[in-house]
């Protein structure tokens, strides 16, 4: 068969043990496709949507409640960015298990990292812009999380909102966030994390001479087997659209207080646990940003894994690299149920 545009992206062959579901969990591809997802959603939202304080949580429910199929592209859209941070999250995972971060993948790893933060950011800014009651303990929060840092706290409080009172006029700041700044910071990492994939010699392998299995699959089937996942991804997405809908909540009006029990986005649970401890700049930002920087710099910290163990679950040449990340999840895992 003569190869497509979309097979041409694909490399020629990639090792058979390294392409199977087992290895990879299916958590790159389905990240990209969800991204895209976002995309084509997020931009039929904005035909209805209106970035105005007054007017925007009534868009919302005007997309939701009156526009053809609004409520379904508004939860395709809210599902879709939650799973995202979830099978992000997996990837990241697959890649420190697997001695995948290894020279010459160490700058690539770094890409991935951050568009792993900026996925994080996109849904938070997401969040914020439904502007209904129940994001304004997070917004304030949040953004008075900026002001702690010392020197530059104020300035990065005015980047971010605008300089005015959180819940009441930084609505269009976070629009622009995220539909313009993190949006095409994304759409640029994504392009680029992929592009040096192949760069780097595709998927993560054994040298040659080390490998027991020597068998490789062609992009034909590579493209089979991802079609088949982004059909069972659409699948679930449409489930989970149809019977649970995404959050909505009264308008937040001009003057609005945080009411009953505030609680963040559940992926700033743990942060928000940690807040109930003490100093907010030292468990709010201090141990997050430690907690990123050491995720980030693991492969620059801790010595190259064998050759031999690259593409392996759980290789004994980064035993100290699986247990210090693994306190690391158990460590928010567990703060974030303990405030569920």
């Amino acid at each position: 068969m003569r190869p497509s545009f979309f097979h041409h992206l694909h490399p020629p062959t990639i090792p058979a043990a390294q392409a199977c579901w087992r290895y990879t969990l299916g958590a790159g591809g389905t990240a990209v496709f969800l991204m895209l997802v976002l995309g084509v959603t997020g931009m039929l939202e904005m035909f209805y949507y209106s970035p105005h304080p007054s007017e925007a949580a009534l868009s919302v429910q005007t997309i939701t409640y009156h526009v053809p199929f609004g409520w379904l592209i508004r939860n395709l859209h809210y599902w879709s960015a939650q799973i995202l941070l979830v099978v992000s999250a997996v990837h990241l995972l697959r890649v420190i298990f697997t001695a995948a971060y290894s020279s010459p993948r160490r700058f690539n790893y770094l890409l991935g990292f951050g568009l792993f933060v900026l996925s994080v950011l996109l849904d938070f800014t997401g969040y914020i812009l439904r502007w209904d009651v129940d994001i304004c303990y997070p917004l304030l929060t949040g953004t008075n999380l900026l002001k702690t840092i010392p020197l530059i706290g104020d300035s990065l409080y005015r980047i971010a909102t605008g300089g005015g009172e959180a819940c009441s006029d930084s609505l269009l700041r976070f629009y622009t966030w995220h539909i313009f700044g993190l949006t095409i910071a994304a759409f640029v990492l994504m392009v680029w994390h992929a592009f040096r994939v192949r760069r780097d010699g595709g998927i993560a392998v054994p040298p040659p001479n080390l490998r027991t299995d020597l068998a490789r699959i062609s992009r034909n089937e590579l493209v089979r087997r991802e079609v088949l996942a982004m059909l069972v991804v659409c699948v679930a997405l449409i489930l989970l659209s149809s019977y649970f809908p995404a959050p909505i909540a009264a308008p937040m009006i001009e003057g609005s207080t945080v009411m009953g029990e505030a609680r963040a986005p559940w992926f700033f649970l743990w942060i928000q646990q940690m807040l109930k401890w003490g100093d907010p700049f030292i468990y709010g930002i201090l141990v997050p940003l430690a907690l990123l920087a050491f995720t980030a710099f693991i492969p620059y910290i801790f010595p190259k894994p064998a050759d031999g163990d690259i593409g392996k679950w759980f290789p004994k040449s980064n035993r100290l690299v699986q247990i210090l990340f693994s306190a690391i999840l158990v460590f928010i895992l567990a703060l974030t149920f303990m405030n569920r």
